[in-house]
């Protein structure tokens, strides 16, 4: 598959775009916003765009041409306030989601956040407003007519992935390293019984391909 990677100077981002550019299964395209991200990328022999998801959906549909799958992995960030959730988490992935569909990419990979679809989850969440964005964002893509696997990880680290996870509709709150995360996805495109479908995903003590296999 060619797949753009939404979000790729994220911290996720980043470990996703060097594993896909280490597959020999994939391709990978790098969405990024400034045009030094973009001269860095291609120095390492990565293949970059630009796009910004605070544009149009014309410019996004540009972005996206020749590929056969979108990983979105964008977010505003912690730094910033409600006014960027909604502008990047919700809108960005709702137009993103336009745009795939505009330019027949039917296969979207979606990371959201830990139990997004669980409403009595996040009520009383200090991040409320980000909680919203990515329920309605991953409620706009289910809706979408396209391939989708939403992928709602726990608390993020940024130690080594350690290749054992657990992924299911429900599980209690966990952690799991940002690799591990961009190992799961790499290994959700292609794995069709993976379509349709959203999942938790915290560290755990299956393969990512078992973990994968029971979803």
């Amino acid at each position: 598959m060619n797949v753009i990677v939404i979000g790729a100077n994220g911290q996720i981002g980043r470990h996703l775009v060097n594993q896909l550019h280490a597959s020999e299964q994939h391709e990978v395209t790098a969405m990024v916003r400034k045009e030094e991200q973009k001269k860095e990328l291609e120095a390492n022999g990565v293949n970059a765009v630009l796009a910004d998801l605070e544009g149009s959906i014309s410019d996004l549909e540009d972005a996206l041409k020749g590929a056969d799958a979108v990983v979105f992995t964008a977010g505003s960030g912690g730094h910033t306030g409600p006014e960027k959730t909604l502008l990047i988490d919700l809108d960005g992935a709702v137009k993103s989601i336009a745009a795939a569909k505009n330019t027949n990419v039917d296969r979207f990979v979606m990371v959201s956040a830990f139990q997004a679809h669980n409403r009595d989850s996040w009520e009383e969440s200090p991040i409320k407003p980000y909680m919203v964005a990515k329920h309605f964002a991953d409620e706009a893509l289910v809706h979408s007519g396209l391939d989708y696997t939403i992928i709602r990880p726990g608390g993020l680290q940024n130690e080594p992935g350690t290749g054992k996870v657990q992924a299911s509709e429900n599980l209690e709150r966990g952690s799991i390293p940002r690799e591990d995360v961009a190992a799961v996805i790499v290994e959700a495109l292609e794995a069709k019984n993976t379509y349709q479908k959203g999942f938790d995903l915290i560290t755990g003590k299956d393969s990512i391909s078992e973990a994968l296999r029971k979803i």
